[in-house]
């Protein structure tokens, strides 16, 4: 199980420093899902257009996300014009449509698109590793960066054992079905995964504290800003600014 395809990369932003693609994904983002107009919700999407482009990612992965995110834009496109004004603007064969309603829709699904490219091309192009390394320069709690580290480490751990677990249910002729023993069963696998995930997390614990661990991860590298990081943090906030005027 990968979860990070996109990290592997030699793109401009590939080699950007994390902080500088956090405090712009942050900034662009939340000015896209501010934005009330199409104008300032395009210009985000094509600013994010832009940023994919330059990082030359996997097509096929890309459209796997896009289909994710798209398959419930579709949902709100047969949702809401039929929903979101009491006063219809339009009828088809009989078939009361909001045309606010559909500009709500168009609006959200531009900007979700938006917002998941600057994601992909600014944080997905940095190792979950990095990006905790650049929240910890950012000052945010040290508690928040350790969880997320330790959350996407033991992710895989998790998933292993309770693999193993299934197999072992499995071996002993357990068959999936909508009956009281497979729910009991599930309930027992869960509760296993729970128990052996709580002894192995004070396993860890003990072991961390044993080698010196004081709650901040020390990292083998020291992360320095050069002048194109600087640069690209300039350009960022320029793009932030002109969606605001927009």
């Amino acid at each position: 199980m990968n979860l990070e395809p996109f990290s592997q990369g030699n793109s401009l932003l590939h080699r950007a420093d994390p902080r500088v693609k956090i405090i712009a994904a942050l900034f662009l983002s939340l000015i896209i899902a501010l934005c009330q107009n199409f104008t300032t919700a395009t210009a985000g999407l094509v600013i994010a257009l832009v940023l994919i482009a330059g990082t030359r990612l996997s097509p096929k992965l890309l459209i796997r996300r896009f289909l994710l995110v798209n398959s419930l834009n579709i949902l709100l496109f047969i949702i809401l014009p039929l929903t979101y004004s009491l006063t219809p603007q339009m009828s088809i064969s009989g078939v009361h449509i909001s045309l606010t309603g559909l500009h709500m829709a168009a609006l959200i699904t531009i900007k979700s698109n938006a917002i998941l490219l600057l994601f992909v091309s600014l944080l997905a192009t940095s190792t979950v590793a990095s990006l905790g390394h650049g929240l910890q320069k950012l000052r945010v709690s040290p508690r928040l960066c350790m969880l997320l580290l330790f959350s996407y480490r033991y992710i895989f751990v998790i998933r292993q054992e309770y693999n193993r677990l299934y197999r072992a249910a499995t071996l002993r002729c357990f068959s999936p079905a909508t009956t009281l023993h497979t729910y009991k069963t599930y309930g027992f696998l869960l509760g296993m995964l729970l128990v052996k995930s709580w002894n192995r997390a004070a396993r860890v614990q003990q072991a961390m504290e044993l080698r010196g661990f004081t709650g901040v991860f020390q990292s083998l590298y020291e992360l320095q800003m050069n002048i194109t990081d600087y640069l690209l943090l300039t350009v960022f906030l320029g793009c932030g600014l002109i969606l605001l005027i927009l």
